[in-house]
């Protein structure tokens, strides 16, 4: 299905009926990761679940967002669908959207759900500063006016060899995007969140730590972590009937 949000053609999938719920993706996925999530739940709920843009087939932004960019789209997509005060579900870049519509107060849901959530800047290894670091130098020398006109291509072989899959494999608008979101730090109005909320995670996940989820769910004055043994960043594909059998009672 497809839909026109602020001019952008943006695909999406509406099934079931019952509890609403909008289920949104992580960065680079789409609304295919939650195949095992929406089976295990079209008994009960109204399942709604959007490509953000430059994902599936949801058409690419014109010009760079930031954070705020994509809660108003959300904000738009849920009104445009008519979801009625819909149970928020977001693994990663989804969750970040969540936690911020729900501590700015823009929208008040039921319940929320976090999957391996993005929404804190992780602290980096000396390994991660140095490269960093690296990557600032070299770019500073090729950016200075002498070399500038003939430094492009070696100022992009740097990036790709500095940047991470995310950032190289991503173009231009949504790279800039990127270094947006990840700079985006949100424990200050976690606090602010009312509603139950319930954290399962990755006791591996390397993207968004589990040092995240504790610190998330210290934060929030409702809230529940579920640590799911084994698994990584996408802890509720590798282990579904594990991380389901708790999305069901919760949403119960």
């Amino acid at each position: 299905m497809n839909i026109i949000i602020d001019g952008l053609n943006i695909e999406y999938q509406d099934v079931g009926s019952g509890i609403p719920v909008l289920l949104l993706h992580g960065w680079g996925s789409s609304f295919d990761v939650y195949k095992g999530v929406t089976n295990a739940l079209i008994d009960r709920c109204r399942l709604v679940a959007v490509n953000f843009p430059g994902c599936g087939n949801s058409e690419v932004m014109k010009s760079a967002w930031t954070l705020d960019d994509y809660c108003d789209f959300t904000v738009k997509f849920i009104k445009a669908v008519g979801l009625e005060n819909p149970i928020l579900i977001g693994h990663s870049h989804g969750g970040r959207v969540i936690l911020k519509l729900t501590a700015s107060g823009t929208v008040n849901p039921p319940k929320i759900v976090l999957l391996d959530s993005a929404g804190l800047i992780p602290k980096k290894s000396f390994a991660q500063k140095s490269k960093a670091r690296h990557f600032k130098e070299i770019k500073a020398v090729l950016s200075l006016p002498l070399i500038k006109n003939f430094s492009a291509p070696l100022l992009d072989k740097a990036r790709k060899h500095y940047g991470s899959a995310d950032y190289n494999s991503a173009p231009p608008v949504l790279r800039q995007t990127l270094v947006s979101l990840v700079n985006t730090d949100l424990r200050d109005i976690l606090p602010n969140i009312k509603c139950p909320s319930l954290l399962i995670w990755g006791e591996n996940d390397t993207a968004t730590p589990i040092e995240d989820a504790k610190m998330i769910e210290s934060l929030i004055p409702d809230a529940g972590l579920c640590v799911i043994k084994g698994t990584g960043h996408y802890s509720f594909c590798e282990k579904p009937y594990e991380a389901n059998a708790i999305l069901r009672s919760f949403i119960n």
